[in-house]
Order: C-alpha cells, then sequence, then structure tokens
C-alpha cells in the first residue's frame, strides 16, 4: 500500500485543519488506518485510528474531543479532521495501514506509512 498525506500547514491556535491519506496499491478496506505525529525531538506518537468498516475509533487522550477520524472507502482515503487546535499538536503526522487485529496504537503494529505532512499551530 502507498500513503500519501496531504494537508497540512500553518494555522493559529483555535483553528481547524483537515488531513487527508490516500492509499493506493490494494484493497484499502482491507486496512485499519493510523495517524501519529512526531514533535520534534520527541517519539512518534498515537493519535487517532479506524477500524476497516469505520465503525469504530480510537483517539489518544490529547486530542479526544478535537479531533476525529474517518474514512471513504470508495475513494480510498482516510481523514483526520482537527478542531481546537492547540500549539502543543505542531507535529509531522503520519497515516499508517494496517492490516493485523493489533493494538491500534502500536506503531510497530502497521505495515505501510506515508511520507508526514507538517502542521504548526501559532499561539
Amino acid at each position: 500500500v502507498q500513503l500519501q498525506a496531504s494537508g497540512g500547514g500553518l494555522v493559529q491556535a483555535g483553528d481547524s485543519l483537515r488531513l487527508s491519506c490516500a492509499a493506493s496499491g490494494r484493497t484499502f478496506s482491507n486496512y485499519a488506518m493510523g495517524w501519529f505525529r512526531q514533535a520534534p525531538g520527541k517519539e512518534r506518537e498515537f493519535v487517532a485510528a479506524i477500524s476497516r468498516s469505520g465503525g469504530y475509533t480510537y483517539f489518544a487522550d490529547s486530542v479526544e474531543g478535537r479531533f476525529t477520524i474517518s474514512r471513504d472507502n470508495a475513494k480510498n482515503t482516510v481523514y483526520l479532521q482537527m478542531s481546537s487546535l492547540k500549539p502543543e499538536d505542531t507535529a509531522v503526522y503520519y497515516c499508517a495501514a494496517r492490516s493485523s487485529y493489533s493494538d491500534y496504537s502500536a506503531l510497530n503494529n502497521y505495515d505501510y506509512w506515508g511520507q508526514g505532512t507538517q502542521v504548526t499551530v501559532s499561539s
């Protein structure tokens, strides 16, 4: 699976932003999807995940209630809608695909990764 993330940018605190991740190469609906982020000097961390059908979603505590994740299997795309953005949300955001039924928050359980898109939130 090839993943292409897009939609990042520079926004102000309190603004919203929607990231997209387009997949190609394999049957998209066979993969659960996740979003992770990595801030400068920090480890990559889990942000959100969505099941193959889109019926189940999971979020890190730090973004619960502010971010939503969705997918359109007809368009082979997963989205991360981010609202009420904070400066601490500044990071490179990565989408990832997982074929196994394993811990959705563990980086090592994801098989394919996109290239990342930069999100910068100014105060």
